[in-house]
């Protein structure tokens, strides 16, 4: 019997500078923040969110991502671990004002792409781990 899942609970990250990638995160999603450890924390604190790996997890609806700091290896998604993530959006016209806003920010996409299904914007975050958004056809 297969085992009955439905959704993601959480996705994690490995970033090479976790405040570069965050400041990104941050400034592109403006996600909330879940859990993180605060500067002045004491040991007990520090042992319970021990999970962190001196990362950060966001809040995304109902699941969560996460970003961990790790080693100085590049990601390549022609390799076996992660092609992608995708983020949902509702609209195509949300792709287009991302569009612009990616714009302002100086980060490079490929501009809304229609692949039959849907609409898509891909990008890169600091660590070039590729990153789309998908909105559907209405």
């Amino acid at each position: 019997m297969p085992i009955p899942t439905n959704a993601y609970a959480h996705v994690r990250l490995t970033v090479t500078d976790i405040e570069k990638s965050r400041a990104f995160y941050d400034d592109v999603f403006g996600l909330p923040v879940a859990f993180e450890l605060p500067a002045d924390a004491d040991e007990e604190t520090k042992a319970q969110l021990w999970f962190l790996f001196g990362g950060v997890i966001y809040k995304l609806g109902d699941s969560l991502l996460g970003l961990r700091p790790v080693g100085a290896d590049e990601f390549v998604e022609d390799r076996t671990g992660l092609d992608h993530v995708s983020f949902a959006v509702p609209s195509h016209e949300a792709l287009t004002d991302a569009a612009a806003m990616l714009d302002t920010r100086g980060v490079q996409h490929g501009g809304v792409k229609d692949i039959g299904a849907g609409y898509i914007l891909e990008f890169r975050d600091p660590d070039n781990i590729a990153l789309e958004l998908f909105a559907p056809k209405a």
